[in-house]
């Protein structure tokens, strides 16, 4: 399923459960991480401004601390909630439930998951809409303008991540999901210019 919006989820567990549900940009908060990083919570507040984004957090206390704090964040037009059921149990990698018994977004099946990002309101795009745009920047589209694969890509990668300021950390796998999820392949191309 493709969606517009961008999915933000606790941690990388969950990041990799929902990628094989849902065909979009999947961010983490690493757990209460996302607190302390400024540059994370301003990438999350440009991809809500101009996707929208869905947040979709464990059904325990720590879930809904991490919401509300990005509730309170980004501008209420710009974010939906989809919310797991309580379902008790623990998740297979771990080897004793959570604090609260309850399985995280990491232990639901698919399905669960489908269902809760489409209650959430989550826009789902056409057929058409999911064919590759011309113009989508590919990895070899970060080779051939030296942000990936060359000497110096990393001191380029670097100073593009500043000029747009996005997380410094960003590896050029991450850098071409935002840069595909923020700009059109025109914006970027002026972008590169300057």
């Amino acid at each position: 399923m493709k969606i517009q919006e961008a999915i933000v989820v606790e941690g990388r567990y969950d990041k990799a459960a929902l990628a094989g549900v849902v065909d979009t940009l999947i961010l983490d908060t690493a757990g209460f991480g996302v607190f302390k990083d400024g540059e994370r919570l301003a990438l999350l507040r440009k991809l809500a401004a101009k996707r929208g984004l869905i947040i979709l957090t464990d059904p325990d206390g720590a879930g809904f601390v991490i919401r509300n704090y990005l509730k309170g964040a980004i501008p209420k037009g710009q974010l939906k909630h989809a919310y797991v059921p309580d379902v008790y149990g623990k998740e297979r990698r771990k080897r004793a439930p959570g604090k609260e018994g309850k399985l995280g977004v990491e232990g639901m099946p698919p399905d669960v998951l489908r269902e809760a990002i489409l209650r959430a309101g989550a826009t789902v795009l056409d057929g058409e809409a999911q064919t590759r745009e011309q113009g989508d920047l590919t990895p070899a589209d970060l080779f051939a303008l030296g942000l990936s694969g060359t000497p110096d890509a990393a001191e380029r990668r670097a100073a593009l991540l500043r000029r747009l300021e996005l997380p410094e950390h960003m590896s050029a796998k991450a850098l071409l999901a935002a840069l595909n999820a923020l700009y059109t392949p025109e914006e970027l191309d002026e972008l590169l210019k300057e």
